[in-house]
This record gives structure tokens, C-alpha cells and sequence, in this order.
């Protein structure tokens, strides 16, 4: 499934990228001894956000953006990416999400937008009130962020939460809060962000990927 999501970065012609692992991580390594990559170790897996922060010292003389994928959307692809750090840059943003439209958005979090129409935050699915749960844009798990965004807030995120784990949605309502441009980008395939999760998404996976291979 790693395989996939690099194969996407990769055409974006980043000069670094960097790969966080955890669980297994010599194996992983193994497996993808050729990859044009630099390895973070995350010892403990103790949320998204913690594994951001373990990448942290590797950005230290880094100016620019980053671009934040998950390992295990194999269906995701370059075109997208390429809309959304292209619309990030357009708007000026500081932190910008990947978003969807969902008429049964589940249990995603939720893109909470204040009266004004600006993005506020993101809500996770089971901490969400019913009215909140009615919103149908759903945040994908992708982000683009200033270096300097992530340096600056990315510190502050605790883990006072159920799960007693560090999350980057979190970093969205901080963000915001502190007066940074937070914008969320609506991607027009929701198909892209399949987790793979269960056997029965791995399927469902592995099917659209022989569709597109035969319609190319």
C-alpha cells in the first residue's frame, strides 16, 4: 500500500520525502530498502500528530511547505495532490486540508466553518454534537503546512482526549484560533481516500486499481 502513496509524491518532484514508521518499522524498511526516502522512527505509536512531531528535526532548515499523506490510501494519486498544493499556494494558506463531500459522511471528522465561512476546526465523528454530524464535508487526512505553522503549534497539541493520543486534526482549530490562513480544499473523488483497514476494503481497493489499470 506504500508502495502507491510514494509512487503519487514521487511525481509531484519533491526534493525530500520523508516516511514515518512505527510498527514493523525494520521490516518496512526492508521492503523498501530502494526507496529515495529518509526513515523517522516513531517508537511509540501515540497518535498522527506525535508522528509529525517525530519528523520535526528532520524539517529544521526547511522554509517552505510540507505536504502530510497517510500510508494507507493506495488508491490516492498525483493529479490530486498536485490540485491541492497548487490551491494551497493560491490561497495563501498557512495549513490547508484535504477535503471531501460525503452524502453519508460516517465516521470521518467533520470541517466545522464558522458564520463567516471559514474554517474553525475539525470534529472528530463520536465527539461531534447531531448537528455537527449532519455536515457533509469530511476531512480526508491530508494536510499542507508552513514549516513555520508546524513548528510554531505543533508542540502545543496535547493528548486530553479519550484516546490518549495526539491528533493533527487538532492542529486545525489551533491554528485557526491563532489567527493563522486555514483553508480546506474539496476533492471531487472520494473514491481516492479508501482506507484500507479490513480485508473487505483491501478488496475494494485492489478492484478500483485493475479498473484503472484496464481503462489506461
Amino acid at each position: 500500500m506504500l508502495s502507491y502513496t510514494l509512487i503519487a509524491v514521487k511525481k509531484l518532484g519533491f526534493d525530500r520525502v520523508l516516511v514515518v514508521v512505527g510498527h514493523q518499522a525494520e521490516r518496512i524498511r526492508e521492503v523498501f530498502a530502494e526507496a529515495q526516502v529518509e526513515w523517522v522512527l516513531q517508537p511509540q505509536q501515540l497518535g498522527t500528530a506525535h508522528a509529525v512531531q517525530c519528523a520535526l528535526p528532520y524539517l529544521t532548515d526547511h522554509g517552505g511547505s510540507v505536504l502530510i499523506c497517510c500510508g494507507d490510501t493506495p488508491l490516492l494519486t498525483a493529479e490530486t495532490l498536485r490540485m491541492f498544493q497548487i490551491e494551497h499556494l493560491n490561497r495563501g494558506a498557512d495549513l490547508s486540508v484535504l477535503s471531501m463531500l460525503l452524502d453519508e459522511p460516517g465516521s470521518y471528522g467533520r470541517v466545522v466553518r464558522d458564520s463567516g465561512g471559514e474554517v474553525s476546526g475539525i470534529i472528530e465523528a463520536k465527539d461531534a454534537s447531531a448537528q455537527e454530524r449532519t455536515i457533509r464535508e469530511v476531512n480526508t487526512g491530508i494536510y499542507c503546512a508552513s514549516a513555520d505553522l508546524l513548528r510554531a503549534v505543533l508542540p502545543d497539541i496535547d493528548n486530553a482526549n479519550v484516546q490518549s493520543e495526539y491528533y493533527l486534526t487538532d492542529l486545525v482549530q489551533m491554528a485557526a484560533g491563532q489567527g493563522w490562513n486555514v483553508q480546506a480544499v474539496a476533492s471531487s473523488d472520494p473514491t481516492e481516500f479508501l482506507g484500507v483497514n479490513t480485508e473487505e476494503e483491501l478488496e475494494a481497493a485492489e478492484e478500483i486499481i485493475v479498473q484503472r489499470t484496464q481503462g489506461h
